[in-house]
């Protein structure tokens, strides 16, 4: 498929949500750039006990056995060997090394309180959805000064099954009484991306850290390189035309 025509269908599939509900947010990379954090905090730990015979992990481990996946399943590609309780107790204490990195050092995304502002004066609906144990969540929230803008905060491992599956986005619609066919995603993962798609919502991909490839073969309708990309504007421009014509045809 061509890029023109990529181009017309990812419009095709922003404009159909016509009138917008509600956005869902991921949190790691796609509200903040906080990868680098979590590969510094694994690749130390991970030197420390000898782990791939004391050869650093190279950032393309990180993207293919971490990047936006969910902690167990972190677990069990790293420690395949390892019971369950000594693989989450490593997992338990990088995510703290995370933390007190992340308490120090956070930006958000080029563009992000653009898109506040504009999502608050639509009167929107708002949740963030993360594989991203709640502490961590939570901390990234605060710091970046979004704790009052999210009206709810979905955790992967508080709901049946995690990202990539369907459920964390299903439960995040439920609990803001909006609708998947109204609804729209921002995400910087093929995990999360695929769990978007699964759930039945058009989905943004933030080109924060992952291969442009890896996120449009997850289903992606639109990618963006943050959130000053003028394609992103241009899809919610639109999609404000889209809804002031259903206006004045409901008058």
């Amino acid at each position: 498929m061509s890029d023109l025509t990529n181009s017309h269908a990812a419009e095709s599939s922003i404009l159909g949500l016509a009138p917008l509900e509600a956005v869902l947010f991921d949190v790691d990379g796609t509200l903040c750039d906080s990868d680098p954090l979590h590969y510094y905090a694994f690749r130390e730990m991970l030197l420390e006990i000898g782990y791939n015979n004391g050869v650093p992990i190279t950032e393309e481990d990180f993207i293919e056995k971490i990047a936006g996946k969910h902690n167990e399943d972190i677990g069990k590609a790293l420690f395949p060997d390892w019971d369950h309780e000594k693989a989450m107790k490593f997992i338990d204490d990088k995510e703290a090394m995370f933390r007190r990195l992340a308490s120090q050092q956070l930006n958000a995304v080029d563009g992000l309180y653009k898109l506040r502002k504009w999502i608050e004066d639509k009167g929107l609906k708002r949740a963030a959805v993360t594989n991203a144990p709640r502490p961590n969540a939570e901390l990234m929230i605060s710091k970046l000064g979004l704790s009052d803008f999210f009206q709810h905060v979905i955790v992967g491992s508080e709901c049946e099954r995690a990202k990539p599956f369907p459920d964390p986005y299903l439960k995040a619609v439920k609990l803001l009484n909006a609708s998947v066919e109204h609804s729209l995603v921002f995400e910087d993962s093929a995990s999360g991306i695929k769990a978007g798609v699964a759930a039945g919502m058009p989905v943004v991909g933030v080109m924060t850290r992952n291969p442009e490839k890896s996120l449009r073969d997850a289903g992606a309708s639109l990618l963006i390189k943050d959130y000053n990309d003028p394609k992103l504007w241009k899809a919610l421009e639109d999609l404000e035309r889209v809804e002031a014509t259903l206006k004045k045809a409901d008058v």
